[in-house]
């Protein structure tokens, strides 16, 4: 059989699948667009019918009426004016949610979000138009330059005093008004900020590049959005795309000849690997056909966070009833912990329901010692003799006829003891030599493999490189796509790389060092606004940050930390609670405070890895060991999306575990590098 079929399926990659279209394919943005002038001379039921025609959703009254409303309260509040370009439901992909309004006047864009019937100004509703503003600031490209306008409009609520003033991107900070203060509020903002005008035809066709958090991508998938309409399609991306596409030619391909084929996708940290994995989960769940996927991970916050999260939005959202513990049920039949999944796979012997499975941050399944051991121990089962790797396509080998398992492998991304790294699967594999093997073509680097060959290892198998197996750019970082390199770099002590990348980054992505956790606070509750998250994540082993609030040994409920707002003591708006390493790995925030401990310290052009043990600190040589520590803090380091800052604190003489010298190497590092001191 030899290579055989791999080469047929990989002739199925032809340029028409594989020629994935650059710009983002336009389809009707909004259900209704005019000039102002058309708008007030068109019937208001004729107006109503566009509205309803494009709309793909079931129409319900309530909603008709508040179409009905808007129509009235918008051509009296807008007749004052000459001109101008009216919508209505503009869409925002990453958010899977309409703009009631865009009204484009004197080169301002007017986003207004009306709550009819409203007589208060709730927070979340300001929030709500306050994200379309950054969201259409953020990923809209005709919009990057031009004043942005978020209004929310209370139709009976009481005349609010706005405090009219302009960030420096130009995004207007947030009004509010009734009806009847609607007309003097936009004239208002119009007089202040006044810009060239804007064509709104030009302006409707402009690109729109959405790269959503992970939350935001499972939320949209799970509700039946395209991974094209959340995800960036801009060339530096659409390998994302490109990705997908192939692997399911591959599961298609199993599923016509009945194959059983393991696939190895390769990224870097933020490249849209998890989102890669959840639109295949989602595409690949077809119950008419008998083919279910399943998402697994051995991340336990992750995976319950994303379930957490999937419950709470089908809760909210359902056109029907449907109470929290239902939605949970459903979340954990797309979303479940590997472990969880392999307790079942022993529980029962037959093949499991699952064609597809999707393994996510495979580089971390378990090595044969710690699953055995594990086993043993934990779950009484004395014989269990196999790695992580080894038992999981055991599971998917049950199935007589066809199977596809997708590995998502990050690089430098181990850090407890017992993962077992790439190799692992490839040594299981061996006695599965009947399986198709897709790797990476990008998989036989260093940062994957060490410094092993990765031919030795699947000389044996069926394998075919793919280089269409590889997310080479970072979505997550949507200020800057180098943030990953600086990070690599930076914690290569390679200087002068460091910086010409950080020059490269410029202003985009803002990154600054402290030696004061209060300045870090302030800091990140100024960058943010709208809903935007953030929080303070430290290394499991800065166990001597404690004097400043920071106490990693407290476990954290990543399903309150990531999902609740600011009025939650427990969520990481209060900056009270911590996240380390295991509870962020695979998930993000807007902005962070990275706390940085003595644990990994710069001395003399180079690292000091350390633990902390009893009273003292002690050296760490084991090279495994510094590599998950140094991993620790790459994983740290590459969690916000729009920028971070870095505290180090000073030493205290007075302390001998916290030594001025153990901090001020770490510190002076990252300001040569020309990190901004505040």
């Amino acid at each position: 059989m030899s290579q055989h079929h791999l080469t047929k399926a990989l002739e199925l990659f032809s340029e028409k699948n594989t020629a994935i279209i650059l710009e983002v394919k336009m389809l009707n943005r909004s259900y209704y667009s005019n000039s102002l002038e058309a708008f007030l001379n068109q019937r208001n039921d004729a107006i109503l019918g566009n509205i309803t025609r494009n709309n793909e959703f079931s129409l319900e009254d309530t909603q008709k009426n508040a179409w009905v409303e808007q129509i009235k309260i918008l051509k009296i509040s807008l007749s004052r004016f000459d001109n101008g370009h009216i919508l209505f439901e503009y869409t925002i992909p990453r958010m899977g949610k309409r703009v009631d309004n865009i009204y484009i006047y004197k080169g301002i864009i007017f986003i207004l979000e009306f709550k009819v019937g409203e007589t208060q100004y709730f927070k979340h509703n300001i929030a709500q138009v306050f994200d379309y503003g950054l969201d259409l600031k953020n990923f809209h490209e005709g919009s990057h330059d031009r004043y942005i306008a978020p209004i929310l409009v209370a139709t009976n609520g009481e005349i609010h005093e706005n405090n009219i003033d302009c960030y420096q991107d130009k995004l207007i900070c947030p009004s509010c008004c009734n009806t009847r203060e609607l007309s003097n509020l936009i004239y208002e903002i119009s007089q202040k900020f006044c810009d060239s005008n804007i064509d709104p035809n030009e302006w409707e066709k402009s690109r729109y590049k959405p790269t959503p958090t992970i939350v935001e991508a499972a939320q949209a998938l799970y509700r039946g959005h395209s991974v094209k309409d959340i995800s960036r399609s801009d060339s530096g991306a659409i390998n994302l795309s490109i990705t997908t596409q192939n692997i399911n030619e591959i599961i298609d391909y199993s599923k016509a000849h009945n194959r059983k084929a393991i696939c190895f996708i390769t990224g870097v940290p933020g490249a849209g690997k998890t989102l890669a994995g959840l639109n295949i989960a989602c595409s690949r769940q077809k119950y008419n056909e008998e083919e279910h996927a399943v998402f697994l991970s051995g991340n336990g916050p992750l995976v319950d966070v994303l379930q957490e999260a999937l419950a709470r939005d089908e809760v909210t959202n359902s056109d029907v009833k449907i109470y929290k513990t239902e939605a949970i049920r459903k979340s954990k039949l797309f979303i479940q912990n590997i472990h969880h999944f392999r307790d079942d796979a022993i529980r029962n012997e037959k093949a499991l329901l699952e064609k597809v499975a999707i393994f996510d941050e495979a580089q971390r399944a378990w090595n044969k010692h710690k699953t055995s051991n594990f086993m043993q121990r934990k779950k009484g089962v004395l014989e269990f003799d196999m790695s992580e790797p080894e038992f999981l396509i055991s599971v998917m080998d049950r199935h007589e006829d066809w199977t596809t398992i997708v590995c998502l492998i990050g690089g430098g991304q181990e850090i407890n003891v017992g993962e077992a790294g790439l190799v692992e699967w490839f040594n299981a594999l061996k006695k599965f030599n009947d399986w198709d093997v897709y790797l990476s073509s990008k998989i036989k680097d260093n940062e994957y493999v060490g410094n092993k060959d990765i031919v030795d290892y699947v000389s044996m198998l069926n394998y075919r490189f793919c280089d269409n197996l590889h997310l080479a750019t970072s979505v997550r970082s949507f200020r800057s796509e180098n943030v990953s390199d600086l990070v690599k770099y930076l914690l290569d002590c390679d200087i002068k790389k460091t910086k010409e990348i950080k020059g490269l980054i410029g202003d985009n992505y803002p990154i600054c060092i402290t030696r004061h956790i209060c300045k870090a606070k302030d800091w990140l509750r100024n960058k943010a606004r709208g809903s935007e998250r953030y929080g303070i994540i430290a290394s499991s082993g800065a166990q001597r940050l404690k004097k400043f609030g920071i106490n990693v040994q407290y476990k954290i409920d990543a399903k309150m930390w990531f999902l609740n707002d600011e009025t939650d003591v427990r969520s990481s708006f209060f900056l009270e609670d911590v996240a380390t390493e295991f509870d962020v790995q695979g998930l993000e925030l807007d902005w962070t405070c990275v706390a940085w401990d003595a644990n990994l310290r710069y001395t003399q052009n180079t690292w000091e890895y350390k633990r902390f043990r009893g009273t003292s600190w002690q050296n760490i040589n084991n090279i495994i060991q510094k590599t998950y520590l140094k991993n620790t803090y790459r994983v740290l380091l590459t969690r916000a999306r729009q920028g971070m800052i870095i505290f180090v604190p000073e030493g205290d003489e007075k302390d001998y575990t916290r030594q001025k010298d153990f901090y001020d190497g770490t510190y002076e590092y990252l300001k040569k590098i020309g990190f901004i001191e505040i």
